[in-house]
């Protein structure tokens, strides 16, 4: 018997939808889409910059791991960064939500980061966190974007100009990685590559 994926119309048909499984899926055109299984090496590198946000300042109420942020697709669709500073607004509105999502209507968090996974140009993964995040992002209005890219050893900050992206820079080993939002940060890319290792 073969069973079909199901299809959503409205972020509320998805936030009242379980299927009773522990699958991490991004809502992506109207369906689930299964992400991979996250690498210790993301999650440590998210769990680090968390604790540097944390410590320029940011309250821990404006930081969320795995919040999903509702974005301009073909269809209704729900990314969820690894990493989301949010502004005091989409904080706010975040808190008195019962699920972590930012719905389109609402404020936009000042940054989204991806920690990306394995792939080349035109595979699933690339593709995801380099061409329709990217796109779908700034259509969102996050003012800044950054994705780190272990295997390319690469942390790539991108600023909102109009409605698109334009690249801060690609920053390796030793450089400061340079924030256009919160310019009193200090770290290298290899500092956030090695997740402070």
């Amino acid at each position: 018997m073969t069973q079909t994926k199901p299809r959503f119309k409205t972020i509320d048909e998805y936030l009242n939808y379980d299927d009773r499984s522990d699958r991490r899926c991004e809502l992506v055109n109207g369906e689930l889409v299964e992400l991979p299984t996250e690498s210790p090496q993301n999650l440590l590198i998210a769990a680090y910059l968390l604790v540097q946000f944390a410590q320029l300042g940011i309250p821990v109420y404006r930081l969320g791991i795995k919040h999903q942020i509702a974005v301009s697709s073909t269809a209704v669709t729900a990314r969820e960064p690894d990493l989301t500073v949010h502004s005091e607004a989409s904080a706010s509105v975040m808190l008195q939500q019962s699920q972590a999502l930012l719905r389109r209507e609402m404020p936009a968090p000042l940054l989204a980061i991806e920690v990306v996974s394995p792939g080349n140009p035109g595979t699933e993964n690339y593709d995801r966190d380099y061409i329709e995040k990217r796109r779908e992002y700034a259509e969102r209005g996050i003012p800044e974007y950054w994705l780190i890219d272990p295997e390319r050893e690469v942390v790539i900050v991108l600023r909102l100009e109009a409605d698109h992206y334009v690249e801060v820079g690609q920053f390796k080993r030793s450089d400061l990685v340079i924030s256009p939002t919160f310019s009193r940060l200090q770290l290298t890319a290899e500092a956030v590559l090695r997740a402070g290792r």
